[in-house]
């Protein structure tokens, strides 16, 4: 069997971010009589998908593409005499190359017909050609294809709240784990399992597969029980396969088969995974009764010190924990996604506030925390790692006396990975230059630096943030959530206070190291 993907093991050179809509069929777009489309080469139109819409004059447009993009050209970049050389060759096998889902080429105001050399490279390569008329604008052939992503994206979301909608009653039927089976192989048009520890089949719903599907459907299940992936997937027999690890503590896994993927079927999976969770997890008596007695004595005045134990699920030295702020790529975050990514990390204990999910998470070698073992994606015998269709950043590990220092860290990796769009950062904790200066000078002399714009939070987060980007307005835009020439103006304001040259190398330094503690301005 092929080796099975495991979404959470990050790839050397990721691959850019998926645009927040489903893509499209190329037939869809050409079905627009408003546009007076035409395919003249390539593939059949309804086994193409378009991502993106992306207008170019480049002879090699390949640095500029992401890969999905409908290419729009009016070839103002061909030579005269491409015809009869090997321009329209090369130019083609780069856009394929890049992963361009398809070229449009403009009648106007350039060529009057599309040259007849390019209608053969895209005959060659299986690259879709499209006539544009004179009449359309390549505005309006990217309007369309948001349009009509839009359109994709409304009809996903609609059928993803109407199956956590029934997923969710079936749940709460008197034969809870059956009727959630069943509810989540019709939704997808397949097979859904129930694997208990030992690998065998508790329950199952569906239409049966052929054997070598089913033999492979129990191997990715054994997959993921060994390994720290909490999801994999494969592909047999043109069945579209995947199994997820339940955050039970027990070893049970759901598997599914299904003979199509459609958008918005890994989230609808997803969200019977947690149900199945909480139907087939021990009795929560006393780890929940452990949790209840933790918030009891923090709200009654209780050190951080003295709860963590309990928080933990036992007795013993206070585990160290990373605290973590995630974003998803898309939307907000729901409660059912929170607990889906807490399961994934390794904790139950996940708060979601606004547009941020913040989990505490137990560091390699400490105390689980209740309800929680090593089958989970990211468990305690790793580090958090990335999780699809998340941005995180996470703190240095550290104990429950540091906790809101951990949380200040982990906001901050969080902005620089929303900022370097990364999917996960993580906070550089480390012994440094700085570290020779003792704590309480380092403080004293940070506070007076700082002095000037200290009263304002919003002049030293943007400091900070600038200077950790390397003084890019663009990505501490982004990091911050706000507008570029707010930026600027606000490091304006803050050189005009401290009333020196930000572009000063030493200074930035010192304003730097005057930066890493967050107590100085806070």
């Amino acid at each position: 069997m092929p080796e099975p993907a495991v979404p959470s093991v990050p790839s050397a050179s990721p691959a850019p971010p998926a645009p927040p809509t489903p893509p499209v069929s190329l037939a869809a777009l050409l079905s627009r009589e408003d546009l007076g489309l035409r395919q003249i080469a390539g593939p059949p139109a309804a086994d193409v998908r378009v991502h993106w819409a992306h207008t170019s004059e480049m002879s090699d447009p390949y640095p500029y593409l992401l890969g999905g993009e409908l290419l729009l050209t009016a070839g103002v970049h061909v030579p005269e005499a491409a015809g009869s050389g090997t321009y329209f060759d090369d130019y083609v096998a780069r856009i394929v190359e890049a992963g361009g889902a398809a070229l449009g080429f403009g009648l106007a105001p350039v060529h009057d017909t599309v040259p007849r050399a390019l209608v053969a490279a895209c005959e060659a390569y299986g690259l879709p050609l499209v006539e544009v008329p004179e009449r359309t604008t390549f505005s309006g052939v990217a309007r369309a294809v948001w349009q009509l992503m839009a359109r994709a994206r409304l009809a996903e979301l609609r059928r993803i709240s109407e199956a956590q909608q029934g997923l969710a009653a079936a749940a709460s039927r008197p034969d809870p784990v059956p009727s959630v089976l069943r509810r989540l192989a019709g939704r997808l048009e397949g097979r859904a399992v129930l694997y208990g520890p030992e690998g065998t089949e508790i329950a199952a719903a569906g239409r049966e597969p052929g054997g070598e599907v089913r033999r492979a459907l129990e191997e990715l299940a054994r997959f993921v029980t060994g390994h720290a992936s909490s999801t994999a997937t494969d592909t047999v027999a043109g069945t579209r396969l995947a199994a997820y690890a339940l955050g039970t503590g027990q070893g049970f896994v759901l598997g599914v088969a299904a003979p199509h993927r459609e958008s918005g079927d890994h989230t609808i999976a997803s969200v019977a995974a947690v149900l199945l969770s909480l139907l087939t997890g021990e009795h929560q008596s006393g780890t929940g009764a452990g949790r209840s007695s933790a918030l009891v004595r923090l709200l009654l005045g209780a050190r951080r010190e003295e709860v963590a134990p309990l928080l933990a699920g036992g007795g013993g030295e206070a585990p160290r924990w990373h605290v973590v702020h995630a974003r998803p790529d898309t939307g907000t975050p729901d409660p059912v996604s929170a607990s889906a990514l807490g399961a994934a990390l390794g904790s139950p204990l996940v708060d979601t506030a606004e547009e941020v999910v913040r989990v505490l998470v137990p560091v390699a070698g400490s105390a689980e925390p209740a309800g929680t073992t090593s089958t989970t994606a990211s468990s305690p015998a790793s580090p958090p790692a990335p999780q699809p269709g998340w941005v995180l950043g996470v703190s240095a590990a550290v104990g429950p006396a540091e906790w809101p220092a951990a949380d200040v860290q982990a906001a901050r990796a969080l902005a620089r990975a929303r900022a370097v769009r990364a999917p996960l950062v993580r906070h550089g904790d480390r012994p440094a230059l700085a570290d020779l200066v003792p704590a309480g000078e380092a403080e004293a002399h940070a506070r007076a630096l700082l002095a000037p714009v200290a009263a304002v939070p919003a002049l030293t987060e943007t400091l900070r943030a600038w200077l950790s980007l390397h003084g890019s307005w663009d990505r501490t835009a982004v990091a911050l959530s706000v507008h570029r020439n707010t930026v600027r103006q606000r490091i304006a304001r803050c050189a005009a206070l401290l009333e020196t040259d930000l572009d000063d190398p030493d200074v930035r330094m010192e304003l730097w190291f005057a930066l890493r503690d967050p107590r100085p301005s806070e």
